[in-house]
């Protein structure tokens, strides 16, 4: 048996639902919505500050055009539309990154495109190459020491291995509020019981994912899930309560919540004009 001593808990931000105010100082990374499934130069610019100030570290959360279903729902791409995806969303996101002084630390591609890119080769190495392009044109690596950008998928993924042979760190990711299929992959959203609401279930399941290793797939069966980072969405109704007990349990059981990076995440803020009064008007409208 193994025990994960240090983790990182990150959670989706800058989206317009859920209380960024509340929730990004309960994370240590932050994944910020970028424009494409959800946010706007608003609600960036508050999570990206409300991230700074906690001493979270800041990342990016690209997905489809797709407002309308809130990214979750596959759509046809070609690898040359991923690289454009990253290109534009990127373009959306860093002058809010720099604006706040900040200095971006991970990727983390959102819901179907998720999926998407944890199964096509493809389409992970078009998302892999395009981000590795944004970030040296537009990003910031001499502020973190000259690494590349981290990113965030599951382990033994299509991107995992886009990663690898692009020379990207690669953080592995774990699901809290996920039940899992015996191969590993995380179960539909739309299969009853894709979605954790118990708090004990989920915490079992996050206290035997770092603890051994494995957890219980829906067919009962025990699966190995390697998690360096763990997911928790800040949109369900319970989003606060469920991440004030996970971390309390995970200081219980000795593990250390920290993100990857977290030494070289920040640099003194530009001055700056705006009003920081941004933070108390994100839109709380439900998903």
């Amino acid at each position: 048996m193994t025990t994960a001593r240090k983790l990182d808990l990150n959670g989706d931000v800058g989206e317009g639902v859920g209380d960024d105010a509340a929730l990004i100082p309960l994370l240590t990374s932050a994944n910020v919505a970028c424009g494409g499934h959800a946010g706007d130069a608003a609600t960036m610019r508050s999570a990206i500050r409300i991230a700074v100030r906690a001493g979270v570290a800041v990342g990016a959360h690209p997905g489809h055009w797709d407002r309308a279903m809130f990214g979750r729902v596959e759509r046809r791409i070609k690898p040359h539309e991923v690289r454009r995806l990253v290109i534009d969303q990127f373009g959306v996101l860093m002058p809010q990154v720099r604006l706040a002084g900040c200095v971006l630390a991970h990727v983390k591609p959102h819901g179907a495109l998720y999926h998407q890119l944890a199964r096509e080769l493809s389409l992970a190495e078009a998302f892999v190459d395009a981000v590795a392009e944004v970030d040296a044109k537009t990003g910031d690596p001499a502020a973190r020491r000259g690494r590349p950008l981290m990113l965030f998928g599951p382990a033994g993924s299509a991107l995992e291995r886009a990663a690898a042979t692009a020379g990207l760190p690669f953080i592995a990711e774990g699901f809290a509020d996920r039940t899992y299929r015996p191969d590993g992959t995380l179960t539909p959203r739309t299969t009853p019981g894709a979605l954790i609401d118990d708090e004990e279930q989920a915490v079992a399941q996050v206290l035997s994912m770092v603890r051994s290793g494995v957890v219980r797939a829906v067919d009962g069966s025990e699966v190995r899930v390697r998690a360096e980072t763990l997911s928790v969405h800040g949109d369900g109704p319970h989003a606060l309560a469920f991440a004030r007990r996970l971390r309390s349990e995970l200081a219980a059981a000795g593990i250390t919540l920290a993100a990857p990076t977290k030494s070289i995440l920040q640099r003194p803020p530009r001055p700056s004009g705006d009003n920081d009064d941004d933070e108390n008007n994100t839109n709380k409208t439900n998903e």
